[in-house]
């Protein structure tokens, strides 16, 4: 299996850098990485050339102009660049567990996405991670049990390890929770569908509408969780005033059987 790991990020280089760590980092380190950058400044590609040049793995920045939030459209922009089989989403703030590539090729399962989960990190917590450059990755259960003692951490339960099991088809239709931040998928399906739907704009619902439209298409949900867990660094929250335009969009496609994404990768062929 070819795979190809698509971080999004917007000028937030020193989160970016405790990613990429986590990535060089991992026991599979058999894929390619493409930062999906939505218009950052310099800062940020100095970043990823820089690390490039020692990278365990083929290491790309794909950049777009910035005219405001697009993550659709900056990661259809990245898939286009590569012709790997399997594609794995995360954001340029979910530092990945050792284990986060690997177990995810392991669920990988034809006619099926999978969709994992998070730990949440609390500011203070994060600028410390961030400022010593701490291998969080790297942790173990003890490690993580004194943090979320200490409430630097939301939840401990996603960092349960289960095994590939017929729990993880219980719920094929479920759309519901499916976020981008830990989402990965089989190249053709995400082509069938014309990828993301560039339609949304600014934050919020584009994930949920790629996972209504593929399974329209016959693509089933299987579970990620509890095997393939991030550590969500903390960041503001994003301007949310395109969310009500947004829900129009995404009430229209839970009303439809459509499968195809009005504005999506397919421009980019």
């Amino acid at each position: 299996m070819k795979a190809a790991v698509i971080v999004t990020t917007y000028n937030r280089p020193d989160a970016l850098a405790a990613v990429l760590a986590g990535y060089f980092d991992q026991t599979d380190c058999d894929f390619e990485l493409l930062v999906a950058d939505d218009g950052s400044g310099d800062d940020t590609r100095l970043l990823v050339e820089s690390r490039a040049s020692r990278a365990p793995f083929a290491l790309h920045h794909v950049w777009q102009e910035d005219v405001g939030f697009r993550a659709g459209a900056a990661r259809n922009r990245a898939v286009s660049r590569t012709q790997a089989d399997y594609l794995i989403f995360v954001d340029g703030d979910c530092v990945p567990a050792r284990d986060f590539v690997r177990r995810h090729k392991a669920l990988a399962e034809k006619n099926c996405f999978l969709s994992g989960n998070r730990v949440l990190l609390s500011e203070s917590f994060t600028q410390q991670i961030l400022a010593g450059q701490l291998p969080v990755q790297q942790w173990g259960a003890l490690r993580w049990l004194w943090a979320w003692m200490m409430r630097d951490v939301n939840r401990l339960l996603p960092l349960l390890m289960l095994p590939d099991a017929p729990f993880r088809k219980r719920a094929p239709q479920k759309w519901e929770g499916v976020k981008t931040c830990n989402l990965s998928l089989w190249r053709a399906d995400f082509m069938h569908v014309n990828g993301f739907d560039e339609s949304y704009s600014g934050w919020g619902l584009e994930d949920s509408d790629l996972a209504i439209r593929l399974i329209h298409a016959g693509v089933s949900h299987k579970s990620a969780r509890f095997a393939t867990p991030v550590f969500h660094l903390w960041h503001r929250e994003n301007d949310r005033s395109r969310l009500p335009e947004n829900q129009k969009l995404l009430d229209e496609i839970i009303a439809s059987d459509r499968i195809e994404a009005r504005l999506g990768v397919n421009q980019y062929s």
